[in-house]
């Protein structure tokens, strides 16, 4: 995970929690993958924008990182343990052919 071995954030993203679960505004996701706040959603809801949240291990104890992915494209956060984004990322991740929908 690297806590913090990414570009850093260039700006304030806002990560709540709400629950077990981290909440990334829309317009983060939508500035990230071109999108409008309503198509964010939209695509949240029918499954085409997806999300993995994983905690750091070992010396990334305390560390979370957030991945997004829509279409062929992946947006990624990494937070510290007061769920400040330390860094981003958006880079191309083609789907293996298997796994395209």
């Amino acid at each position: 995970m690297s806590c913090g071995h990414e570009r850093e954030a260039g700006h304030m993203t806002k990560v709540e929690r709400n629950g077990s679960d981290f909440v990334v505004a829309a317009p983060v996701l939508g500035e990230a993958f071109g999108l409008a706040e309503d198509e964010v959603r939209k695509a949240m809801h029918d499954a085409a924008l997806t999300s993995r949240c994983e905690a750091g291990q070992e010396a990334d104890e305390g560390c979370w990182r957030l991945s997004f992915r829509y279409k062929d494209r992946v947006f990624r956060l990494t937070l510290d343990a007061a769920w400040k984004a330390l860094t981003s990322a958006s880079f191309a991740a083609p789907r293996p052919p298997h796994d395209r929908g």
